[in-house]
């Protein structure tokens, strides 16, 4: 039995926080959608729909990120590694965690680079004229939690 089979550990303090916060963003970003569809059919608009979805989104992606990150349950495949010697399904393991890290701290990256060049701007949607700092501040520290939890497992398996 392979140690992606078995049942997951209970989720921490932080986990059930982030579990709670993603939820309550995907059931109002379905509701919302839900309504506006609703809306349509009945004849009456539901004005800032996409928005709020799209604000819903960003909380409930995060945490999503976050917490796969954090219970080291990202998808994988192991169609061919679990075939491979042990050494070989070590280096992929590394190779995989190298290339999270990276993904996280391009992320990252990018993103603070954006919040940086539109802080100034008080950005904010267009038709309910909700402030998007806090939503891209949001991703930001779920990108760069994201990279130091993969940072620190990285280590732990180089140095295992």
């Amino acid at each position: 039995m392979d140690i992606h089979d078995q049942q997951p550990p209970r989720p921490g303090p932080v986990q059930r926080v982030l579990l709670i916060v993603g939820s309550g963003g995907l059931l109002l970003a379905m509701a919302t959608d839900a309504l506006a569809v609703l809306g349509r059919h009945v004849g009456f608009a539901v004005n800032g729909a996409i928005e709020i979805f799209q604000m819903c989104a960003v909380v409930a992606l995060s945490s999503a990120i976050l917490i796969a990150t954090l219970a080291e349950r990202h998808a994988a495949v192991d169609l061919l590694a679990g075939r491979l010697s042990p050494g070989i399904q070590r280096g992929l393991t590394i190779a995989g965690r190298v290339a999270a890290l990276a993904a996280f701290i391009v992320l990252g990256i990018g993103s603070a680079w954006v919040t940086a060049d539109l802080w100034p701007t008080s950005e904010m949607t267009e038709q309910l004229a909700i402030p998007l700092r806090g939503f891209r501040l949001f991703w930001l520290a779920a990108c760069t939690c994201a990279a130091i939890h993969s940072a620190i497992a990285l280590i732990r398996e180089v140095r295992r």
